[in-house]
């Protein structure tokens, strides 16, 4: 499914991989912030949320890895690219 889609349909969870201070400068309304490098070490928590889990981060890149990592390890995920883009998808389905 498309991400405008699964975000016009509220469906997934839109996790923000940037850092705490970028994420803390703005985010999407009602994301969750797990920076990157925090992804290994929390991935009990991020397999019990609701899926797929859309990454985003600043321009695209980190959220690819996350999404490359998660995919790996069986997580239903899809990269959703710059945070300002999901933010813009999300407002115009809201």
């Amino acid at each position: 499914m498309e991400i405008e889609n699964l975000i016009k349909e509220n469906k997934g969870t839109i996790i923000d991989v940037r850092t705490r201070g970028e994420f803390s400068g703005g985010h999407v309304s009602g994301s969750l912030n797990i920076p990157l490098n925090e992804i290994p070490h929390r991935m009990d928590e991020l397999d019990t949320m609701n899926a797929p889990l859309i990454l985003c981060c600043a321009s695209g890149m980190r959220s690819s890895q996350a999404a490359n990592f998660l995919s790996r390890q069986g997580i239903d995920c899809v990269n959703g690219g710059s945070w300002l883009e999901v933010n813009y998808l999300q407002s115009k389905s809201a």
